[in-house]
């Protein structure tokens, strides 16, 4: 006769067995390979600690070139054409602008026997003038127009030029009178002491620069002729 109860006992000794075999079977796995119940995640990154704040920085532009300067000679001048003050005798008032043409010099009449000296560039041969003008208009790096009578010789000549550091009129003019020519600064320094233009006078933009300080509109200005080749006059008196 079928007996329930020991059919009941031996199957729950049955199923405790078969759990415990499954539980150690289990736990040895996991102790050879450990598996990864949620493979699909991935570890976060180390934190990092956080960067300390930079104090604000004003927005800057970067430099731009400087501008040229207005003095751009570097040819060193014959101690002779350097700027100086001299002795120089004359009835002249001060103020005067008298350009020596032989002897390449412009002096500046400070009275009481002296003048500032200096050494100019004049007109080439065929090209010297002589008279008295003066001072009729003055500009700070002039733009250039070549006369009529220039283009006609040197056709191939730009017929206006901005003013600025490659303008042959240089950094500074002084025009004179109703006439073509000025007193003008140059950008071929090493033409000073020579009879070079086409009968303006001219001048390092240094030396330029400082006469144009010192000159007004009206200033009478006195240009000696080629023919009148008198001795250097004054010696420098500092």
């Amino acid at each position: 006769m079928f007996n329930l109860d020991r059919f009941k006992n031996y199957s729950r000794a049955v199923a405790f067995g078969a759990v415990a075999i499954s539980a150690f079977a289990f736990a040895g796995a996991a102790n050879a390979a450990p598996v990864q119940l949620f493979p699909f995640f991935q570890p976060l990154p180390p934190m990092t600690a956080p960067q300390p704040l930079q104090p604000y920085q004003p927005y800057q532009a970067a430099p731009s070139q400087a501008a040229p300067s207005e003095d751009q000679d570097t040819v060193e001048m014959p101690a002779r054409f350097r700027r100086q003050t001299v002795s120089y005798s004359t009835r002249e008032a001060p103020g005067t602008i008298i350009i020596d043409t032989p002897n390449t010099y412009l002096y500046y009449v400070l009275g009481n026997g002296q003048a500032l000296r200096y050494g100019i560039g004049v007109g080439r041969d065929g090209f010297t003038w002589s008279g008295i003008q003066s001072v009729s208009k003055k500009a700070e790096w002039p733009d250039w127009t070549p006369p009529p009578e220039m283009i006609a010789r040197q056709p191939y000549l730009p017929r206006h030029m901005a003013g600025g550091p490659g303008n042959p009129l240089g950094a500074r003019a002084m025009y004179l009178g109703g006439t073509i020519y000025r007193i003008h600064g140059t950008n071929a320094p090493e033409t000073i002491g020579k009879h070079v233009s086409s009968g303006c006078i001219r001048m390092t933009n240094d030396d330029v620069t400082d006469l144009y300080a010192r000159v007004n509109v009206g200033t009478k200005v006195i240009v000696l002729p080629m023919t009148e080749r008198r001795a250097e006059l004054g010696a420098a008196t500092r």
